[in-house]
């Protein structure tokens, strides 16, 4: 983005330092809005779909992590080794619902006249806030103020509060709080439904509902419970049970005059198969949300605040000077709070969280590659390890993958998308040939292991991956007696712009390093866990002499294309036949690309969708001196449209390395405001929770330029004109971290544990209480 654009960039949310807000209601951004308003806390999440009805356009979501159903693939022409379904991440029943009626007319902000509209979602405590002025074609005028949040402290309990207050008229006002399972999901093959309602009804002051997942089988339990106050104090409503199909509620009608204001609060808890017994799901609903309810709403609150404002203690990062900066980067960092919190090593970080139906809300090599940093540094390291676990469970699943497409003895191949470990998705291109996922999967275990010095993890977990993959690129790999030299055939790389390429440097590179890297763990784990050593190899059939000197010869002699007269690395062979245009002569009315040019069109082109050897260079920064990284990035960034949301985060990585401050700044600000901003025209699908954890990346290794040599930490830091200062913790090996830049100096703040080594700009200072350079 070009200073230029900059300026122009329109901000359609107001821009505060830790609210998102949306002044006035605009029924074409309400998509957006549902997506950007959404709510999570690990267990489950929603959009910020209206309490009341809505009959304007809206994606309606709620999901419940773990849980997916296998849509049978849709394909025009099936290929051996396709899976047979996609996961996808159903809309599960809804449970937020309020309707509201005056006499005949309903509350509907498509059919209302809406005005002094205020949509408000506050990150430092995390609940959503609105409030509006609906006008009545009767000419009745309420007053809404709604507030509602998933706890964080009770993460089975959602809780709302919805005060209504007519302006100009007295009368009876109807509330309609319920449960419904008759949902849909938008993004489906063959347009089924996806779940069967088992049971809803009516005990007392509990409505409850029961169902489950079509062919996967998962089960779910809702239960609510409502109280009311008229001006602050207990009123009881006349009361009627609300039980048809697959919905279950109440209608509570209280007479009301005109100033007054009636206030409900809808408490609801949600619990789900993964964690409980299906014939116990109804039963134990109950109890928990009558429990929640005699805690009270600003208890549970209370409570739920205390967890955020933990969260905050150790992950926040303080920008002074830019309040759009800083609004992007806790935007950012409160949704991956929200999405994953590691208690569950059964659980992953799908695409778009719970935000959205898109990319079935399965794990891809986004994980591995773009979240795990996130977690290492602000979470202590058994968060992170939960999600290498994560992919040890599935390991046999991969082995059974490879199988699918012809490898064996034992070779691994890691979907590309998944939820259980099988593969699931349904692009040839993407499923049969986008296969340095498994690179990411060991470079995942390597910066694991670099950043805590759990070497400990290789000998219970990782060697066994880290085998399976190694024979993986073993067999994928062939010998060209024209090259003489090992290639790698019909591939896709990080860039989905070109398909069924040969030599992707980026694959080949991942592939060999993976093979090195296998051999020095197998040695670590031989010297120091002997009998954990000798476990591995009986289960793994693994065959030292013979296994390593075939990687050793691969790493040797793979091939990587060059483009020697410009001293780059070339993306693939045949890059070069392309016409080579660049980015910025594209016309703003064909951008993005992928949603004005045919395919056909692009991949025919030479535009990169995302950091494809830009990538790699990331990774294996180590290996290369400035000049190679600046030659590189001068040469591709240029290329690059960023339509991937990966893709901005990297750029700025390496423009910070090379100097390119400015550079890096309006590239962190395409990272960090991607969805607030819309870039790509899409945020109305769901957020891009994944490349989240790039955008931290782009301030913690970017700006912070936070590395790890030797087992040591290191900042090179640099500041844009636009910041004062930038501020944020660290856990480090036992140790807490406050780590501030500004533009006289760096501070490292020891807050926990024992003093260490740091590296600051190329000087060792022992970090003890405060230390500057």
């Amino acid at each position: 983005m070009k200073p230029s654009e900059r300026k122009k960039m329109k901000h359609y949310y107001k821009v505060d330092e830790w609210r998102i807000i949306e002044e006035g209601f605009d029924p074409r951004h309400h998509e957006e809005s549902e997506s950007i308003f959404s709510l999570g806390n690990g267990h489950m999440g929603h959009r910020a779909n209206f309490e009341e009805k809505y009959s304007g356009k809206s994606l309606q979501g709620t999901y419940i992590a773990g849980i997916y159903y296998p849509d049978k693939t849709r394909v025009g022409w099936w290929k051996n080794g396709y899976p047979e379904y996609f996961a996808k991440v159903p809309n599960s029943p809804n449970w937020i619902g309020i309707y509201i009626k005056i006499s005949d007319e309903e509350l509907d902000l498509n059919t209302c006249k809406v005005s002094n509209f205020i949509r408000e979602l506050n990150m430092k405590e995390g609940y959503l806030y609105r409030s509006f002025v609906a006008r009545f074609k009767s000419g009745k005028q309420l007053e809404v103020q709604a507030k509602r949040f998933l706890s964080m402290a009770e993460d089975e309990i959602g809780a709302i509060r919805y005060a209504v207050k007519p302006l100009n008229f007295s009368g009876t006002i109807e509330f309609i709080p319920f449960l419904d399972g008759n949902v849909l999901n938008r993004d489906t093959n063959y347009d089924e439904k996806f779940w069967d309602v088992l049971d809803a009804g009516v005990k007392k002051e509990n409505a409850y509902l029961c169902a489950r997942t079509r062919k996967s089988g998962f089960e779910v339990g809702y239960s609510m419970t409502c109280e009311t106050l008229l001006n602050g104090s207990d009123v009881k409503p006349v009361t009627e049970k609300i039980q048809k199909a697959g919905f279950a509620g109440f209608s509570l009608k209280i007479n009301i005059a005109a100033g007054d204001e009636i206030t409900l609060y809808k408490y609801a808890a949600i619990l789900s198969s993964l964690e409980h017994k299906p014939e116990e799901l109804i039963d134990k609903s109950i109890q928990v949300v009558n429990k929640a309810a005699k805690k009270k709403f600003e208890t549970l609150f209370r409570d739920h605040v205390a967890v955020w404002e933990e969260n905050w203690s150790h992950s926040d990062i303080f920008i002074k000077g830019d309040p759009a900066a800083q609004q992007g980067i806790r935007f950012n960092i409160f949704q991956l709070n929200q999405t994953y919190t590691g208690k569950d090593e059964r659980l992953n970080i799908g695409p778009k969280g719970f935000t959205g139906e898109k990319y079935g809300g399965s794990t891809y090599w986004d994980t591995e590659a773009f979240l795990i940093p996130f977690y290492l540094s602000t979470e202590p390291p058994q968060v992170a390890r939960n999600l290498l676990k994560y992919r040890h469970k599935h390991l046999q699943k991969a082995i059974e993958n490879a199988a699918k497409l012809g490898f064996n003895q034992g070779a691994a191949l890691y979907p590309m998308v998944t939820m259980n470990g099988e593969e699931c998705h349904n692009e040839w291109e993407i499923t049969f040939e986008e296969i340095h996922r498994n690179g990411a999967i060991a470079y995942a275990i390597y910066n694991y292991i670099r950043y805590t010095g759990d070497k400990d993890y290789l000998a219970e977990n990782g060697l066994e991956v880290l085998i399976a993959l190694s024979r993986f690129w073993r067999q994928r790999v062939n010998w060209s007696d024209v090259k003489g030299k090992y290639v790698i055939l019909g591939v896709t790389g990080p860039n989905e712009y070109e398909n069924n390429v040969n030599n992707n440097w980026y694959t080949n590179k991942m592939a060999s390093w993976t093979l090195r890297y296998t051999i020095e763990a197998i040695d670590l784990v031989m010297n120091e866990h002997p009998s954990n050593f000798q476990r591995i190899i009986k289960k793994t059939r693994f065959h030292y002499d013979t296994e390593t000197s075939s990687w050793k010869d691969i790493i040797k002699n793979m091939y990587y294309p060059m483009l020697d007269e410009r001293g780059v690395f070339l993306q693939q062979d045949g890059y070069m036949d392309k016409e080579q245009r660049m980015a910025d002569e594209l016309l703003p009315a064909e951008r993005p690309i992928n949603q004005h040019w045919s395919w056909d069109r692009i991949l025919r082109s030479v535009y990169i969708k995302q950091a494809d050897v830009l990538q790699g260079i990331f990774c294996f920064e180590d290996e290369y001196t400035t000049d190679i990284i600046r030659r590189n990035f001068d040469f591709y960034e240029p290329r690059t449209v960023h339509e991937s949301s990966l893709s901005p985060c990297i750029h700025s990585i390496l423009a910070n390395r090379i100097g390119e401050v400015e550079k890096a700044y309006d590239l962190y600000l395409r990272t960090s405001r991607l969805d607030l901003d819309d870039y790509n025209h899409e945020v109305a699908e769901g957020l891009h929770i994944t490349s989240m954890g790039g955008t931290w990346m782009s301030m913690v290794i970017g700006f912070g330029g936070m590395r790890i040599k030797e087992g040591k930490l290191t900042f090179t830091p640099n500041l844009p004109r636009k910041w004062k200062l930038i501020s944020f913790n660290i856990q480090f090996r036992e140790r807490i971290l406050n780590v501030t830049i500004s533009e006289k100096e760096t501070s490292v703040k020891l807050v926990k544990g024992e003093k260490l080594q740091v590296e600051i700009n190329g000087k060792l200072i022992i970090c003890d209480r405060i230390n500057h350079q």
